[in-house]
């Protein structure tokens, strides 16, 4: 979760109860004030209600996935059940489908990877990888039925991953380089927070250049501006 609604009698406890919820700390978000309310038109007594819109910046999400993904030691033993589970799956899954597919799973830096190969595996990816990650996320819950330590997951498929990840570093250079040109603040089209995340890293090395995120999943977007 990203971004909430939250509502307070005042913008203060407002914003206090969804920080609690998020459970992130009043320097990694963007706060905006929606609306301040009566709940009842009829009734003065009715406590005042503030609505605030409270949305987790992307660099602090980046930087509780990479706490994330250190923390993470999976042993081999609890790799084990996870494979066990995640074959029997695919298993079943390939066999009620008429395509030939192969899959392969491995253990690298403590994240289970698998991956799925194909003639025409393609329609297991979709539209910009749409129903990939939804794949993704199924193994994942699969993955951690029953475990004791949690299991990161992740899923490519005929090496999408990689080949997306070369199209969205030169469409962020690109767009970088249009923004420094004209001046103008560009605003991409809605991505995975994955892909983002590729956007964010292609430019976090230009001074010139600022790169946000902005709006709620599944169609949160990235900004391309220059700093001024």
């Amino acid at each position: 979760m990203t971004s909430i609604i939250s509502e307070g009698k005042t913008s203060t406890e407002a914003i206090e109860k969804g920080l609690k919820q998020l459970n992130v700390s009043k320097k990694d978000v963007n706060i905006k004030i929606l609306e301040e309310e009566k709940r009842s038109f009829f009734s003065i007594l009715d406590p005042k209600v503030v609505k605030v819109e409270i949305t987790v910046r992307e660099d602090a999400v980046r930087k509780s996935h990479k706490r994330e993904e250190k923390e993470i030691q999976l042993s081999e033993a609890e790799f084990k059940k996870a494979e066990e589970k995640i074959k029997v799956f695919l298993e079943s899954f390939i066999s009620g489908v008429k395509e030939e597919l192969t899959y392969a799973i491995t253990l690298n830096n403590g994240i289970v990877e698998v991956e799925i190969k194909g003639k025409n595996a393609g329609f297991l990816i979709g539209y910009r990888g749409e129903t990939l990650y939804a794949m993704q996320t199924l193994l994942t819950s699969i993955a951690n039925r029953g475990t004791e330590e949690r299991v990161l997951l992740r899923l490519d498929i005929e090496n999408y991953k990689a080949k997306r990840e070369k199209t969205l570093e030169n469409l962020a250079l690109r767009t970088a380089e249009t923004v420094m040109k004209t001046g103008k603040t560009i605003t991409l089209e809605p991505m995975q927070a994955y892909e983002r995340k590729i956007i964010h890293s292609a430019l976090q090395d230009n001074n010139k250049i600022s790169t946000d995120s902005v709006g709620v999943e599944p169609r949160r977007r990235v900004v391309i501006s220059l700093i001024k």
